[in-house]
């Protein structure tokens, strides 16, 4: 199977990311743990127009986040592997069980508490850190191992979107949401109109960013319903859709998300922090991320197959959806935006940031080694089964 050229660049961008953040999180805590650490926590948190920098950065910049995501999810509906059904069942159904099962850890150990709201938390995947220890692997890793965790990551996300969406909305305004659905509106409209300028849905897409961050939705769900107004007519080089998700990739890659990952884990590790890990929130986080997600996946998925509604694709096993449902644990950046939204007390916030690192560590490290025990020399083997086939 030949992967599409778009596909492939998707992967090399979100593998690259998932190297450059882990870089940038590497480098944020030791300057956050270091005698710099008050000076460089300051930073984000100065104000540039009136709101802090650390604003712009994750209500403003990581818009443009999701619309790559909503992109990618736009293409995968209508020509990837979501526009064949019984292909598309494998992720879907390892991605409600890799949402629900975390949420249910969370929720149970922390139903009637203060932190109940963090159920979201754990349920997210983070593509480029996941993708990127994928990478680490190189070509014993099978093609479709690669489309799954892919695909998973992005149905992922957008059950995130829209658990973002439905749970972590403040008050309405009735005007505002008003003036947002007409702007949406009028995106569509264009586009049955056969509009296909780029920068007209963008700035209609700023000024829906500003109806709905006043209507007390999350602006950057912005993001999402501009990349599926946007025209995708043949999906082809030219096609709006296609244009602007490869303008998007490394602006993304390698400014949006290393910006996020700075300005989110400028995090002081203290021994109250450490601590605070045997909370019941920060086990919820924990235990969502590291066994909720590769249970849920692997249960999930085997429904699925059971049931007859999917099938494994060829070169993968359950082997490897085990250890791509590790991987999938690495929560990250989703996990660290629910976070923002689920808790407004900031030491809560800190304790359960250095939850979702140490959670996606962990996640990290046990998928990797799985799957590099589990895939022993696959690019030596999948030649020799080439060339007798030759």
């Amino acid at each position: 199977m030949k992967a599409s050229k778009l596909f492939s660049e998707f992967f090399e961008s979100e593998k690259a990311a998932g190297l450059v953040l882990i870089a940038c999180t590497a480098v944020s805590l030791s300057i956050a743990n270091s005698g710099l650490g008050q000076a460089y926590q300051h930073i984000w948190h100065t104000d540039l127009f009136s709101r802090p920098i650390e604003f712009w950065i994750n209500d403003g910049l990581m818009t443009l986040f999701f619309l790559l995501v909503g992109l990618e999810i736009e293409r995968e509906i209508y020509v990837g592997e979501f526009s064949d059904l019984k292909k598309a069942m494998l992720p879907i159904m390892a991605a409600v069980g890799g949402m629900l099962v975390p949420a249910a850890i969370h929720f149970g150990l922390n139903h009637g508490t203060p932190f109940e709201n963090g159920f979201g938390i754990p349920m997210a995947t983070d593509i480029a850190f996941s993708l990127g220890i994928l990478s680490l692997l190189g070509s014993r890793v099978p093609l479709m191992l690669k489309l799954f965790l892919t695909a998973l990551a992005i149905i992922d996300d957008l059950g995130a979107i829209m658990i973002i969406a439905l749970f972590y909305t403040d008050s309405l305004s009735l005007i505002y949401l008003v003036m947002s659905v007409a702007l949406f509106g009028l995106m569509i409209l264009l586009n049955r109109l056969k509009v296909d300028q780029i920068w007209v849905y963008l700035a209609l897409g700023a000024w829906l960013w500003f109806g709905l961050y006043r209507a007390g939705i999350h602006p950057t769900i912005t993001g999402v319903l501009v990349a599926f107004a946007l025209p995708f007519r043949d999906g082809g080089e030219k096609s709006p859709s296609f244009r602007l998700q490869h303008m998007l990739h490394k602006p993304v890659a390698f400014l949006v998300l290393p910006l996020f990952a700075l300005a989110n884990t400028a995090i002081a590790v203290s021994a109250d922090v450490i601590h605070s890990m045997g909370d019941a929130n920060n086990l919820g986080i924990i235990g969502g991320l590291v066994l909720g997600k590769p249970i849920g996946i692997v249960l999930f998925s085997l429904l699925g197959i059971g049931l007859g509604w999917s099938a494994l694709p060829q070169g993968i096993n359950k082997t490897h959806l085990t250890g791509a449902g590790m991987l999938a644990g690495i929560g990250f950046t989703m996990s660290i935006f629910i976070t923002l939204l689920a808790f407004s007390d900031m030491g809560t916030i800190v304790n359960a940031k250095v939850a979702v690192l140490l959670a996606s560590l962990i996640a990290g490290v046990a998928g990797y080694i799985w799957l590099r025990m589990t895939l022993p020399g696959h690019g030596i083997e999948e030649n020799a089964v080439k060339e007798e086939t030759t």
